[in-house]
This record gives C-alpha cells, sequence and structure tokens, in this order.
C-alpha cells in the first residue's frame, strides 16, 4: 500500500483524500470513531482531548436536579441532545428513580432541538409535540415564546455548555425554569495533550483542528492563556490552521474570537469529515507540471511524477511557497521573512541547499540572480 493510495477488496485503487495532512482531534465522547474516520482516509491525527465527561455516580447535583424536576411536574420541557436525553434517563434508572421521570416527563410537552433528540425521546416511549428548524435552542425558546410561557415551569436538559442567554429569555417571560445537565465537562488525563496540540497549532504543525463541543473550545483557550500563547494560537488558527466544527454551537467560542470555522450543513460527524476533506482539497492540495515531471503536495506529503519524497519542514515549507507562484519569481527577502529567518542570507541558503538535495532533480529549483528563486516549469 502506498501513501496515497489504497488497495480495496476488488484489487482497485482507492483515494486517500487526507493523505499527506495532519488533524487535531479535540474531542473526547466518540473521539475513537472520529479518528478513525480520519485516518482511513489518510490523515495523521493528534489526538488531545480537552474536556471528558464525569462519571454518572460522581454527579451529585444529577440526581438532585432530577429529583427538583419530578417534584416540579413541569408544564414544558425542552430536550437539547440524545446523549443527554439517553444519559439522563440511564442515570435516572442508576439512582432508582428512572420510572419517576418517565411518568413525569410523559405529562409534559416536550420540545426538541433536533432529529437525534427526538430519536432519544421517542426510543424513551416519549413523544415530543415540536422541533427546532434548525437545531438550535434559540430556536425552541422561540416557539416556547410565541405560544406563551407565562406562569409555567420549563424543564431544560442542558449539554454541557449552558446557554444562559436562552434561560434568561425564559425567565424573563415568566416561567419557571429547572435545568438538568445529564453530563458534565471535567479536565481529562494526560494532562500534556492539549499543550502539544496548542503547540503544533501555533507552530503550523496542523491543516486542521476539529472541536464536537463548545466546552473543548473554552478548554483550549483557557489552557492557551495559561501557556501565555493565546494570541499567537488565535492568528494561527486565523491564518495557518483551519478550524471545524460539528454545529453553530459548538462554532459560536471560535466566531467570538474572531475565526471563521468550517460548519457543515448537516450538524453530524460524518457531514464534518467530507467538509474537511473539500476543504483541504480546495484549498491545500498544490500540482504543478515542472521540467523534472507532475509535482503534488499534499499538507506534508510530496510526490513527483507519483514517487513519494520525504522532507524535512523548512525546506517543504519553502517548496510549498515556489509552488503556490507557479513558476514565479519569489524574492530571497520574502522567502527569509516566510521562515522566520531575520534576514539571514546563509540561512536562506541553507534551507535551499537542503531543498535541492531533497529532491530527485536538482532542477526543479532555480536560481535567479540578484532576484530570488522560482520552481522551472
Amino acid at each position: 500500500m502506498t501513501a496515497l493510495n489504497a488497495i480495496a477488496e476488488d484489487g482497485s485503487e482507492k483515494d486517500l483524500p487526507l493523505d499527506g495532512f495532519r488533524i487535531g482531534v479535540t474531542s473526547h465522547r466518540r473521539s475513537q470513531d472520529l479518528i478513525e474516520a480520519l485516518e482511513r482516509r489518510g490523515a495523521e491525527v493528534l489526538h488531545a482531548p480537552a474536556l471528558k465527561i464525569a462519571p454518572v455516580r460522581e454527579d451529585q447535583s444529577l440526581v438532585e436536579d432530577t429529583r427538583a424536576i419530578i417534584a416540579a411536574r413541569p408544564d414544558l420541557c425542552i430536550a437539547t441532545t440524545a446523549y443527554g436525553m439517553r444519559r439522563w434517563c440511564e442515570a435516572a434508572d442508576t439512582f432508582g428513580i428512572g420510572e419517576q421521570l418517565l411518568e413525569t416527563l410523559s405529562s409534559t410537552r416536550m420540545f426538541v432541538r433536533g432529529p437525534k433528540a427526538r430519536g432519544a425521546v421517542r426510543a424513551a416511549g416519549l413523544a415530543d409535540v415540536g422541533i427546532s428548524s434548525d437545531e438550535t435552542t434559540s430556536t425552541l425558546v422561540d416557539m416556547l415564546l410565541a405560544e406563551g410561557v407565562r406562569g409555567k415551569t420549563v424543564a431544560v436538559q442542558l449539554h454541557g455548555y449552558t446557554d444562559v442567554r436562552q434561560l434568561e429569555r425564559l425567565r424573563m417571560s415568566g416561567a419557571t425554569v429547572l435545568t438538568v445537565t445529564p453530563y458534565r465537562w471535567v479536565k481529562p488525563d494526560g494532562a500534556d495533550r492539549l499543550p502539544k496540540l496548542i503547540e503544533a497549532a501555533c507552530s503550523g504543525n496542523l491543516d486542521v483542528l476539529t472541536f464536537t463541543s463548545a466546552p473543548a473550545v473554552d478548554a483550549m483557550w483557557s489552557t492557551a492563556h495559561e501557556m501565555g500563547v493565546y494570541k499567537q494560537l488565535v492568528e494561527s488558527l486565523k491564518t495557518t490552521v483551519a478550524t471545524a466544527v460539528v454545529g453553530p454551537i459548538t462554532a459560536q467560542p471560535l466566531i467570538d474570537a474572531g475565526l471563521q470555522p468550517l460548519i457543515p450543513e448537516r450538524f453530524r460527524m460524518g457531514a464534518l469529515i467530507r467538509l474537511v476533506c473539500e476543504h483541504l482539497a480546495l484549498n491545500h492540495v498544490r500540482r504543478l507540471d515542472t521540467v523534472s515531471g507532475s509535482v503534488e503536495l499534499r499538507g506534508r506529503s510530496l510526490r513527483i511524477n507519483g514517487e513519494p519524497v520525504d522532507m524535512a519542514p523548512a525546506p517543504l515549507l519553502l517548496l510549498r511557497a515556489l509552488i503556490g507562484a507557479g513558476g514565479a519569481v519569489l524574492s530571497r527577502e520574502a522567502l527569509s521573512d516566510l521562515l522566520e529567518l531575520r534576514g539571514s542570507v546563509h540561512a536562506l541558503d541553507m534551507t535551499v541547499s537542503r531543498l535541492r538535495s531533497a529532491l530527485p532533480d536538482t532542477r526543479l529549483v532555480e536560481t535567479v540572480v540578484k532576484r530570488g528563486y522560482r520552481i522551472r516549469v
């Protein structure tokens, strides 16, 4: 099997769209599914869970909040996530109040944030009366406010990241709001993994950084502040490393920091993976016909006439810039700035020499006297 192509069961080759790319994964729950899907497509994955979900038996507030909702017998209930709904029911069973919870919820008017939450509600033997058109809590709250909530009790199943504004909208409209958080985020084991992922992002040694929860973004920001690299991280995510999220709620902390993350139209992991593949193929694959043959650069994977060429990071960065110029001359000053060599002529010459020595044909990189360098097309 080559790095670019895998042999399918029928003996044919299938493309690996993420070959040569390095992708960061910050999720804890279902992270293995995401990692395996990315690796099957050829990616190198750096995994650093920013947060993990606390064990049910350690979450005393969960049982207390559940008992409060059972006692209040709410008029309305919002289910925000399928996982949260399932975990809530399972936790109630663990604490011996599962039947009471289901009896209470069966007498409420259930509203769900999306199809997956609806599936979990119905799997529990319950019925819903409304669903958000865009899978957001704010749209659900709009629906409730439109029919009136004054004097009513509303139970809200949260999803590990409290949308305080939506809760306040309900309270300001006269509702009594009770909340339950079936899963809470805590710091994961292996505390050094997230700082290493942040360092990789700051140095441009990632192509995409993925998130499946807003708390994970907040945890990354907090860790970056502790490391003293928050501004550097944000700048890298604006210019070098793309961010990709599973939906708009997860995207918000990134948007608040001035970033424009990739958001799939369908808020599903499969759609997220497809969007990452499309983005990298469109923006980060460089192909050029040269005097040495066909050159293809995919992330950190270089091929010349279909053959892989190993290359160190600095020469590879230099080659990427030259390929991007499409045969035009790049000045020594521009290349020196790109490599952060602070104008060192010797350091640039050494990098060019290392680049040429790694290539199967040294003629590929041409010196243009008193001007700079270019790829010979």
